[in-house]
């Protein structure tokens, strides 16, 4: 009787210390700009080498522009630097580089699994804190530091301290303009910002098992933002008829063997988790954030502060400094708040699954004329796929700038970013303070929410434009 967590974690032990910690091998690597450079430079400095270049993929995808010109125009002096210095790693090492120009670039934890390199059971790193969210594929998936990546890709193992386990039992059916985003965020208001700590989550149950492997993703790639640095959804059929088409080399050439291997991943008891949680995803509504942590969040009919715990000195005097910082008042209708930017993209929304979803709010309107709106593709093959779709002419027959795939305003750092004191709707993850700009102001929510938002110039609940 074991986890699911358990059995990925028990294969991939290669040796045990004094210290409690296990060493364990890491099958893929993932890379990117910004948290690579010092890696290489440590790794040569110690006289190694990269120990297995199948094993490691690299792309730029952080510190990126998003405008049609950024093959020839990077006007950031660090971004240009960061670009240039992967390519060298990259060609120096023989790791495979999704440059700007391939036609495959996009953001790491989107590309990842459209290319069918993660699969079930196996374990996965990255030096980027939503590695969680390649979890879905039933892997084990988790960020690391710089020193980190420098030892996986001169060892190709880490030594770990093994979490306990929690499992998220979900149930009851997500309502009409109810997302795998608005579940995301609900769960981590009910478990708390630091709910997971030291924890390795699984989510399972009937409404996890009806989601869509893009919601799948999204769902796993929040669950540090409850404080678990590993999330994952047991494979099934969703799983391998995603992964059928994109899987390559022995996986391909023997799938059938294989996903009867991964069939067999799954929890054998649910009472074997340190620790269960209960949630019904049928008392989700649309939601929004208000503060500066996503499990601030209210239904969009709320107001600012609903579900803070303002009895407590010290949670009113966190709120008192979060909602100076935001511009709102505590009991504030969230449905008056005006927004200036509206930006749909990101690791966690920034799918083809999203895209549609937006588009099916702005199809025929126009976003209203005080917002700036912008959509970022997760991919180059879901800006493929979404221009051939029409999706592409439908954002811009509505007034929104799109873009080339990349971070983008997630992270702020990119030529993407906010003007101290814009306030913006957006599919991203975090809403700390600074997060998409010194001074910006950001309310998390689901692309269709996201996608109303910029039709009102308000925050907006997507119902108001879902039949």
């Amino acid at each position: 009787m074991t986890t699911l967590f358990d059995k990925i974690w028990a294969a991939h032990v290669v040796a045990r210390n004094d210290a409690g910690e296990d060493l364990i091998y890491i099958d893929r690597h993932l890379v990117q700009e910004v948290s690579s450079p010092q890696a290489f430079a440590s790794m040569a400095e110690s006289g190694h080498v990269l120990r297995s270049a199948p094993r490691h993929i690299a792309v730029q995808d952080h510190n990126v522009p998003t405008t049609a010109d950024r093959l020839t125009h990077i006007p950031n002096a660090e971004s240009r630097e960061q670009i240039a210095t992967l390519r060298r790693n990259t060609q120096a090492t023989g790791m495979r580089l999704f440059d700007l120009d391939h036609p495959l670039q996009g953001i790491v934890h989107v590309i990842a699994p459209e290319l069918g390199y993660v699969l079930p059971g196996s374990t996965v790193v990255c030096g980027d804190s939503h590695s969680a969210t390649l979890g879905a594929v039933g892997a084990l998936a988790w960020g690391i530091g710089t020193s980190e990546v420098a030892h996986v890709m001169s060892t190709q193992s880490l030594w770990m301290r093994k979490p306990r386990t929690m499992g998220i039992a979900i149930s009851g059916a997500l309502a009409r303009g109810v997302y795998a985003k608005d579940l995301a965020l609900a769960i981590i208001r009910h478990i708390g910002t630091s709910g997971g700590n030291g924890f390795g989550v699984e989510y399972f149950g009937p409404t996890v098992q009806a989601l869509s492997m893009e919601a799948r993703l999204t769902l796993c790639n929040m669950t540090i933002e409850a404080g678990s640095r590993f999330g994952l959804i047991a494979p099934d059929a969703t799983t391998l008829a995603y992964l059928r088409d994109r899987v390559q080399g022995a996986a391909r050439e023997h799938f059938e063997q294989a996903a009867q291997a991964w069939g067999a991943l799954s929890t054998d008891d649910t009472a074997e988790f340190d620790r269960s949680v209960a949630f019904d995803a049928a008392t989700v509504a649309p939601l929004v954030t208000w503060g500066t942590t996503p499990a601030d969040s209210a239904g969009f009919s709320g107001r600012v502060g609903d579900g803070a715990r303002l009895e407590e000195a010290a949670e009113r005097n966190r709120l008192e400094e979060n909602l100076a910082y935001m511009g709102l008042e505590i009991g504030q209708a969230l449905s008056s708040v005006p927004i200036d930017v509206a930006f749909i993209g990101s690791c966690t929304n920034g799918r083809l699954e999203d895209l549609r979803a937006a588009a099916e709010v702005v199809r025929g309107r126009r976003v209203a004329s005080n917002v700036r709106a912008l959509v970022v593709p997760g991919s180059g093959s879901v800006k493929r796929a979404a221009e051939a779709e029409g999706l592409a002419q439908v954002f811009v027959d509505a007034g929104f700038e799109w873009r080339e795939s990349g971070c983008s305003m997630c992270i702020g750092m990119n030529g993407d970013s906010l003007a101290p004191g814009e306030r913006c709707a957006s599919t991203s993850n975090r809403n700390f303070e600074n997060r998409q700009g010194q001074g910006g102001r950001t309310h998390l929510m689901s692309p269709a929410a996201v996608a109303a938002s910029a039709l009102q110039g308000r925050l907006t609940d997507p119902r108001e434009y879902l039949a």
